[in-house]
């Protein structure tokens, strides 16, 4: 049983400085893409982040500043990886809500815009722990059978991913063999922007922390348009800005027809 597909899943593993989406870079990106047919491509590459690699995460992943310090700057590599990634739907680890959320933000730092539009994004975490509640190296060993060695190697984790998504199909029938039918059976997550500041709600963009959490965007930006300027002066993710001024754009410069 293999799984169906009508356009290339590129499954996506980082590693990173750290884990604020907002600060923190990507050190190695590693990308196992399926293609239609069953075929494999494969690209990794190291990137120098442009600050120190912390001491606690070089602990985790094993990537330190010397081995990145002749690597190019993401922006370098930026249109290489994202031509690469042409017409693909994304999968992942925790994607959803780490992996994706990080890489759209390297392309905005980049000045590249990277479209979401019309991708389906399939995280393997969440399939997991709707059936299992287990971690990455538990998962492989519960559903292939097997020890997940170089574990925090991006390539290495990546390839483990889509081993896992594979036999999770085999495993559960119910979630059907293609994107769509997984998604159907899963859910789709309703965020507006990947760090979750704002979140979808019977279809209402909803602020989902600080003072204005449970309020609809649209209302607080009209009742304290101030609250928009904070929040585009404040240490938060570009994704989380652009799509906040999305909203603004949406309610304050509508076209007169």
């Amino acid at each position: 049983m293999s799984l169906q597909i009508l356009h290339p899943l590129a499954v996506i593993d980082l590693e990173t400085t750290g884990i604020d989406l907002a600060t923190d870079k990507i050190i190695e990106i590693a990308i196992v893409k399926l293609l239609p047919d069953g075929s494999i491509q494969r690209k990794r590459k190291l990137i120098n982040p442009q600050k120190p690699i912390p001491a606690a995460s070089s602990n985790v992943h094993g990537i330190t500043d010397e081995m990145i310090k002749d690597a190019p700057t993401f922006k370098q590599v930026a249109n290489e990886i994202k031509q690469f990634l042409q017409n693909c739907d994304l999968g992942g680890y925790n994607s959803n809500r780490f992996d994706i959320p990080m890489l759209v933000e390297e392309f905005l730092r980049a000045g590249l815009e990277f479209s979401m539009d019309g991708r389906k994004l399939i995280d393997v975490q969440k399939i997991f722990h709707l059936m299992e509640q287990r971690t990455l190296g538990a998962a492989y060993k519960f559903y292939c059978n097997k020890v997940l060695d170089n574990a925090h190697s991006a390539e290495a984790d990546a390839s483990a991913t889509l081993e896992i998504l594979h036999a999770q199909i085999e495993r559960y029938p119910q979630l059907g063999l293609t994107l769509e039918s997984i998604l159907n059976c899963i859910g789709e997550e309703d965020c507006v922007d990947f760090a979750r500041r704002m979140v979808l709600v019977d279809g209402v963009e909803i602020f989902n922390f600080g003072k204005h959490k449970g309020k609809s965007v649209v209302e607080v930006l009209k009742t304290e348009p101030q609250y928009y300027d904070w929040i585009m002066k404040g240490d938060f993710p570009l994704n989380t800005k652009q799509k906040l001024t999305e909203i603004f754009n949406r309610t304050f410069l509508k076209k007169i027809n």
